[in-house]
């Protein structure tokens, strides 16, 4: 129930504004927080229930890789879901780029050209399929005013069924060897043994304790993934696009106004998205070296419950590309320390879900005393 100014007195009112005041900047950091919370909870009790600790090198490499295909999802959606719409179909798109990068990366090489070019034609593969998935998705909604929602589900079906058609139901394998070393070799290597040292791009040949007693770090797929967020975060920060799509979020019939060609930008938004999800179909098929038709398929809600953890408003018009690096972070983290206490998994989703509602409620919460504030000023 709302106060009105009229029945409190002065000094009810100026405390009433200061502790609006105080919400509203938790809701804001309020990820930030419970990231922290969240490490030292982990730090404190995996060596109590374990005998290990959380707070190593491995594991914070471990963490990383495992959130690359997750955040590279969410990037995407951020740029979307900050211009109001959504997209259900980047799971399967990248289940799709995964699988014709694979086969453009074997066929090429089987014709002869050399590994990196191999590679290279097989990135080109993913990121124009998907590309196209995107573009199309966009046209409907711009142009023939389909909801995002009913668009991107039905292409997801589509573009499902294309995947498992092109890789015959089963995985694309038969990929030169030299594919592993781009998708699981690292930028730095540290041997924490006699005789070990640090080393850059190539460690010595290693074998038995020396090769158990070896860290990887900073993988390539996470180099590649801190060079898209860095791209992402220009984008949506310094550009005029991604002013554009903070004005369309916000209020689209004001963006009109200004004269903001909003059909051609949910387009590209569209377009952006999927081609994101085919850069994260193609680090898959390095890493696992083949193209597999439904690698994407469980990533969808995890990817859009990273967006609405680190702050993307639902409703469009707010949300940045650090908070959803945040929400990835705290969805990975909070997966790992539940493993290394033996939760059991079932209650890994529980947890999660919880934190994207009350995610959500504090979203809610933040928009509501910010309408506050605007009708205090009117």
């Amino acid at each position: 129930m709302a106060l009105s100014t009229d029945t409190i007195t002065p000094a009810q009112n100026a405390s009433l504004t200061a502790g609006r005041r105080a919400l509203l900047t938790l809701s804001r950091i309020w990820a930030w927080v419970f990231l922290a919370l969240l490490i030292l909870f982990f730090v404190v009790t995996v060596p109590l229930i374990s005998s290990i600790s959380f707070f190593t090198i491995r594991n914070s490499q471990n963490i990383l890789v495992a959130i690359v295909p997750v955040l590279l999802l969410a990037l995407g959606q951020t740029f979307v879901i900050i211009s109001a719409g959504i997209d259900l179909s980047v799971g399967w798109v990248m289940s799709l780029a995964s699988v014709l990068s694979a086969l453009a990366l074997r066929n090429s090489f089987n014709a002869g050209a050399p590994l990196w070019l191999a590679v290279l034609l097989g990135l080109l593969a993913a990121i124009a399929s998907a590309g196209a998935v995107g573009a199309i998705n966009g046209v409907i909604i711009a142009k023939l005013k389909v909801p995002a929602f009913i668009v991107t589900l039905g292409s997801s079906f589509i573009v499902r069924g294309l995947a498992l058609l092109w890789s015959e139901n089963t995985t694309v394998v038969g990929l030169p060897d030299g594919v592993r070393g781009y998708g699981n070799g690292s930028l730095f290597y540290w041997i924490h043994a006699d005789n070990g040292g640090f080393y850059i791009f190539q460690p010595p040949a290693l074998t038995g304790d020396m090769l158990r007693n070896m860290d990887r770090i900073l993988s390539w797929p996470v180099v590649a993934t801190i060079v898209v967020v860095a791209f992402a975060v220009f984008l949506l920060n310094r550009t005029q696009f991604g002013r554009h799509t903070y004005a369309i979020g916000g209020n689209v019939q004001a963006a009109l106004r200004a004269g903001i060609p909003v059909d051609r930008h949910i387009i590209k938004l569209y377009a952006l998205s999927a081609a994101s999800a085919g850069v994260t179909g193609f680090l898959s098929t390095l890493q696992v070296t083949g193209g597999s038709a439904s690698i994407g398929d469980p990533l969808l809600l995890s990817s859009i419950a990273a967006v609405i953890i680190g702050g993307v408003s639902l409703f469009g018009g707010a949300g940045t590309i650090i908070g959803t690096v945040i929400g990835a972070l705290i969805i990975a983290i909070l997966t790992t320390g539940l493993v290394m206490l033996n939760v059991p998994a079932f209650w890994q989703f529980i947890v999660v879900g919880v934190v994207v509602i009350v995610a959500v409620l504090i979203d809610q919460s933040r928009d509501l005393i910010v309408g506050h504030y605007k009708v205090g000023a009117e």
